[in-house]
C-alpha cells in the first residue's frame, strides 16, 4: 500500500457512520449484508447510506455484489489487511519483541 491509498482509506474511515458501517460489515464477513439490512441496522436512510458506501467503495473498503434483487455489501478485507500492515510495517525496527503485543492483540480464534 502506498501513502495515497492509506490516506484515502483513513479518510474514508474518519467519519462515525462510515466507521460503524465498515466495522459492521467486517463482523459479517464472508457473507456480507444487504444494503437494506445495513440501512436498518444503522438507522439511516437509503440515500444517506449510499453516500457513505460510495466513499468506502472509492477507498476499496467496501465492495458490492448483486445477488438476485439485493445488493450485498462486503468489507474489503484485503484493503484492511494492507492498511494495517502499512501502519505497523516499521513498528519493531528489527526488534520483534516490540511487535509481539500488537500481534497478540490481532490474533483471533
Amino acid at each position: 500500500m502506498i501513502d495515497d491509498d492509506a490516506l484515502l482509506a483513513l479518510s474514508a474511515l474518519a467519519h462515525p457512520t462510515r466507521l460503524a458501517t465498515f466495522r459492521l460489515l467486517v463482523r459479517h464477513e464472508p457473507d456480507g449484508l444487504s444494503t437494506g439490512d445495513l440501512v436498518a441496522a444503522l438507522d439511516l436512510t437509503q440515500s444517506t447510506l449510499s453516500t457513505h458506501l460510495a466513499v468506502l467503495a472509492k477507498a476499496r473498503l467496501v465492495t458490492a455484489e448483486k445477488r438476485g434483487r439485493q445488493q450485498i455489501q462486503r468489507a474489503g478485507i484485503d484493503t484492511l489487511r494492507g492498511l494495517m500492515t502499512f501502519l505497523a510495517k516499521d513498528c519493531c525496527q528489527g526488534r520483534a519483541e516490540l511487535c509481539e503485543p500488537l500481534l497478540a492483540e490481532l490474533s483471533c480464534c
